[in-house]
């Protein structure tokens, strides 16, 4: 896993915790509207716990892909890497001289 998709994975932890967390310490607050706000956060931990394993599920597969397709045509996929990192350089260069002007 990627420092950025690490990071939003961690955010989404923190995220899940510190509502579990506001669930706990509104369990014996009465009320309509804390019990209806209790039962929309119940329902969109859910919803972001599935989301979250279809997104997952998705990234493990992409990768798989990948990794298949850079097994099987090796000199495929270090051209296509040598080419992506030509161009990224080259825009770069043309932006930093376009800035200096």
């Amino acid at each position: 896993m990627n420092k950025e998709t690490q990071a939003i994975s961690n955010d989404v932890s923190q995220l899940a915790e510190d509502a579990r967390a506001l669930m706990v310490a509104t369990a014996d607050v009465a009320g309509e509207k804390v019990g209806e706000a209790r039962k929309r956060l119940a329902a969109a931990l859910e919803n972001g716990k599935e989301i979250y394993g279809r997104v997952r599920e998705k990234a493990v597969e992409g990768a798989k892909v990948a990794d298949a397709a850079a097994h099987e045509h090796p000199y495929q996929a270090v051209a296509i890497g040598v080419g992506v990192g030509a161009l990224i350089g080259y825009l770069l260069a043309r932006r930093s001289t376009c800035s200096h002007h």
